[in-house]
C-alpha cells in the first residue's frame, strides 16, 4: 500500500529534505510508526503522549484528521496526507490609544 506523505519545511531534516516520501500503514498511526522505521525521530515531532500534538495538523485527502478518527483514521492505497504545522499568533492592533 503506498501513501504519500508531503513534509512541511520544518521536518524535511528527517527526510533527507525530501518534500514527500512514501509510507504504509491502515490507520495514520500505522502510517507514522511505517514513517518512523524509515524517519527517526519524526514521530517525536508528530506525537506527544497517546495523541498527535497539539501545533501539528495532519490531513488525508484534504480531510482534517482530528474530524476523522484522529490516530485511528483509515488510510487507503493512493490517500494523499498533509503535515502541516500550526500557525499561530501575528501582530497585535496598534491603533492610537488616544494619548
Amino acid at each position: 500500500m503506498a501513501i504519500e506523505v508531503r513534509i512541511p519545511t520544518i521536518l524535511r531534516t528527517y527526510t533527507d529534505g525530501q518534500k514527500a516520501v512514501d509510507a504504509a500503514g491502515d490507520t495514520l498511526a500505522g502510517l507514522i510508526d511505517d514513517l518512523e522505521s524509515n524517519h527517526p525521530g519524526l514521530k517525536d515531532r508528530l506525537i506527544e503522549g497517546e495523541d498527535l500534538r497539539r501545533f501539528v495538523n495532519v490531513y488525508i485527502n484534504d480531510e482534517d484528521v482530528r474530524f476523522i478518527g484522529g490516530l485511528e483514521a483509515p488510510l487507503a492505497d493512493g490517500d494523499q496526507v498533509v503535515v502541516l504545522p500550526a500557525v499561530a499568533g501575528g501582530a497585535r492592533d496598534r491603533m492610537p490609544t488616544g494619548r
